[in-house]
């Protein structure tokens, strides 16, 4: 399998798995048609696509690698701008409020927002690169077979958890009615109308966010247990490391 061939399939099937199940009338139309519950459809297409990466583990890996890559240097800019906007409407804030006396009401949600997408796109970049705090005594004090064997098992630990966030995330946080709500200080410039809020920010804008950084996080998980597999069998020599250069660890 070629490496762009691979990396068009792997990133169209999780493009149409996100396409329907996203979206309640999708996935509850297909999932109906061969009697299933929607949430475990949207989880059967998954095994399906997971099943065929264990077939081809190295092109799966490369492909993942690749789209992961790609998604992560969007993260990052994104991440930036959203950093530096905080900041900038934190010091406008306080400026305004104890020089001026005079604070703007809207400052402190949009440093929330801002907030809010740096978290959800820079947590999977993070993650991927070994960023996040671990206590590893016990990994480091096993012969490397049963570490690996370990390693494998907290990965799959955490995309159980990832999976189910998903589904909490989308079901029980974005699509509600809160978070199909209003921003009550956030408004478009230039009177400019967007949907049922028209000039307000809708509460998805900022609901979404999270829920886009779960998804990338199961991206990288699920690229991270493809390497481990390839590890555990010893095969993993001709795949690119994972560049750590800039991300501080946390061993």
């Amino acid at each position: 399998m070629g490496g762009r061939l691979a990396i068009g399939l792997v990133a169209a099937a999780y493009v149409v798995i996100l396409f329907i199940g996203a979206f309640e009338d999708r996935r509850e139309a297909l999932a109906d048609a061969i009697g299933m519950g929607d949430m475990a459809f949207v989880g059967l297409m998954l095994a399906i696509l997971w099943i065929a990466c264990l077939i081809r583990p190295v092109p799966a890996v490369q492909a993942h690698a690749a789209i992961n890559e790609r998604l992560h240097k969007a993260c990052k800019a994104i991440s930036i701008g959203a950093l530096i906007l905080m900041v900038c409407f934190i010091l406008l804030q306080v400026f305004m409020r104890y020089a001026l006396n005079d604070a703007p009401n809207w400052t402190e949600e949009a440093a929330r927002f801002g907030m809010l997408w740096m978290t959800g796109l820079m947590a999977p970049v993070a993650y991927r690169h070994g960023g996040f705090v671990a206590i590893d005594m016990l990994e480091r004090a096993l012969a490397p077979r049963l570490s690996a064997v370990l390693t494998l098992i907290l990965f799959g630990m955490s995309l159980a958890v990832l999976l189910v966030m998903w589904d909490k995330g989308l079901n029980n946080h974005v699509d509600t009615l809160s978070g199909r709500g209003c921003s009550s200080t956030l408004r478009w410039p230039f009177g400019i109308e967007i949907g049922k809020c028209r000039a307000k920010f809708s509460n998805y804008y900022q609901y979404i966010a999270l829920w886009i950084g779960i998804n990338l996080l199961i991206l990288a998980c699920v690229e991270l247990i493809l390497r481990q597999i390839l590890k555990l069998f010893g095969k993993d020599t001709g795949l690119a490391p994972l560049g750590d250069e800039d991300m501080a660890s946390a061993s």
